[in-house]
């Protein structure tokens, strides 16, 4: 999802900043910030490679259909065996009280479009949360083991039950990842 961003791009140069290059998104402006010292050309050469940078990350935390399909497949390979296999992948754009969700009779697997943006462990959390449905309908002890081969479940679990507190809920109850309870 490349931006037109060169246009609104903001270099920031500081005495301070020795030999780090950084850069962000600030609404529709990318501020990069650089030492001071830095040459017209070396300026240019980083604004280029911070662009891309930023393009890339949010092009991994906005993956598409197709690409969510290709990411099902490697995440089942390295936690379960290979053993899930969804009939297809996609983003959904109603489910408001659910982070994702799947249908076991046909193996299909939809994630809220509310996930898009969010750091890409905890895209790859949710994902591998519904693959592991197809293998176990239920929350039971055989699910959650298959998820914690996953390295970052209980830190996906916590930024998501973050988002879920801060977000605007109408009746206080908590965004699921499914329709299922969680371990108490």
């Amino acid at each position: 999802m490349a931006r037109d961003s060169v246009a609104s791009v903001e270099v920031r140069r500081s005495r301070r900043r020795t030999a780090t290059v950084s850069a962000y998104r600030d609404g529709d402006r990318t501020v990069v910030a650089i030492p001071a010292r830095f040459s017209q050309a070396q300026e240019r050469e980083w604004v280029a490679k911070m662009l891309a940078r930023l393009d890339d990350k949010e092009r991994r935390r906005r993956p598409s259909d197709d690409e969510l399909v290709e990411r099902a497949r490697e995440l089942s390979a390295r936690y379960l065996d290979g053993r899930a296999r969804p009939t297809s992948v996609r983003w959904a754009a109603n489910q408001e009280r659910r982070w994702g969700s799947c249908t076991l009779t046909d193996g299909s697997i939809r994630l809220s479009t509310r996930l898009q943006g969010m750091p890409e462990w905890v895209i790859d959390y949710v994902l591998l949360h519904e693959l592991a449905h197809l293998l176990h309908a239920g929350h039971g002890p055989d699910f959650w083991r298959l998820l914690e081969t996953y390295p970052r479940t209980d830190r996906a679990r916590g930024f998501l039950e973050g988002v879920s507190f801060t977000s605007d809920s109408s009746d206080g109850t908590p965004d699921d990842i499914d329709s299922g309870s969680t371990p108490s």
